[in-house]
């Protein structure tokens, strides 16, 4: 007897569910989810905006016979065997900051993909501008010196590797736009 209750009451909770997971909408699901790889990538480029903060442009380049290391916070020359806060680009941190924040903000676009990829282009368009507006600082301070490749610093690719981010993400977008139309044409 009591085996048979069991059956019966296994049957009837199937049948319950069965009609409220007909009625989810998983496409409406998908479109409303905040996206998985393509946030990574994006959060990592931002990051790697950020890190220009850590890591020097150019390191053991001779500002006045002096060596000076440039940073996106300024130049720091060596003074005594410490280093000096000589100059200050007030600017170039504020357009960093700006720089580095656009990738998380552009997370949140996920209910428009298309208009997510195209931001994601633009902001690969801004990261080069901003990249070509490090240079010229750098190259000001130098007073237009050449700089050889050992004397660039981290700093100096981390811009590149966040385009290469960008790229990333707008791949992974792209793949979940294409899942979602293989899903609208299913049904």
């Amino acid at each position: 007897m009591p085996t048979s209750n069991l059956s019966l009451n296994k049957t009837s909770i199937f049948a319950k569910l069965k009609p409220i997971t007909n009625t989810i909408n998983f496409n409406q699901y998908n479109q409303n989810m905040i996206q998985r790889i393509q946030s990574i990538y994006l959060l990592l480029a931002g990051l790697a905006i950020f890190a220009l903060f850590l890591f020097p442009l150019a390191h053991g380049v001779y500002i006045n016979t002096i060596p000076s290391t440039i940073t996106i916070s300024g130049v720091y020359q060596d003074a005594g065997g410490h280093p000096a806060h000589m100059q200050t680009f007030t600017a170039l941190i504020a357009g960093t900051a700006v720089v580095g924040i656009l990738p998380f903000v552009l997370i949140f676009l996920y209910k428009n993909r298309k208009q997510q990829i195209t931001f994601c282009y633009l902001y690969i368009l801004v990261i080069i501008g901003y990249s070509f507006w490090m240079v010229q600082t750098v190259k000001s301070v130098t007073g237009g010196l050449t700089l050889n490749t050992s004397n660039f610093g981290i700093g100096a690719l981390l811009s590149s590797v966040s385009i290469i981010f960008v790229l990333l993400a707008v791949k992974g977008i792209r793949n979940d736009e294409k899942l979602i139309k293989s899903a609208d044409r299913l049904r």
